[in-house]
């Protein structure tokens, strides 16, 4: 191709942790972002040649203060240019945290353009995100639920898992 097209590629994270005081409920770490209205989840744009499951690391970390293996795709969502540039955002699985992850989280600094971190149960999402990204994140949680998921694959490798 010798003009291709521009696309954003956005790389977004889903993480759960427990709650402690009831064991069959979850809670999804979401951040609260300045640049948009509700809560979405950790991550952002893979740079040129940034290979997308480290973007979402790399952001993630920023973000949250975790650092995860990312290697399943728990949902992928197209969105046509509107508000922002043409993109496709990947969900990838953070998977369950750890207390002491979780502790790191509530610790962590975010920067300047994250107002804050925020753990919310699947039933408060309508409440505290935009339509698009509840329903994203309902799908992304709906396919962690099911053991649902793809691998990452570069050049049609899988990623490692490390």
């Amino acid at each position: 191709m010798t003009k291709p097209p521009v696309r954003r590629s956005g790389q977004q994270v889903f993480v759960l942790r427990e709650n402690p005081d009831e064991r069959d409920e979850f809670f999804v770490l979401l951040i609260d972002p300045v640049y948009r209205e509700g809560l979405t989840l950790p991550g952002g744009s893979a740079e040129q040649d940034e290979l997308p499951h480290l973007a979402a690391r790399r952001h993630l970390e920023t973000e949250t203060g975790l650092v995860l293996a990312l290697r399943t795709v728990l949902t992928i969502d197209y969105v046509p240019a509107a508000e922002f540039p043409e993109g496709v955002n990947f969900v990838y699985a953070g998977g369950m945290i750890t207390p002491q992850q979780a502790e790191t989280v509530r610790r962590h600094q975010p920067p300047d353009e994250i107002r804050g971190l925020h753990w919310v149960p699947e039933s408060k999402l309508p409440e505290v995100m935009a339509d698009d990204q509840c329903r994203r994140v309902q799908d992304a949680w709906d396919a962690w639920e099911h053991g649902a998921g793809l691998p990452l694959l570069v050049r049609g490798v899988p990623v490692p898992v490390g």
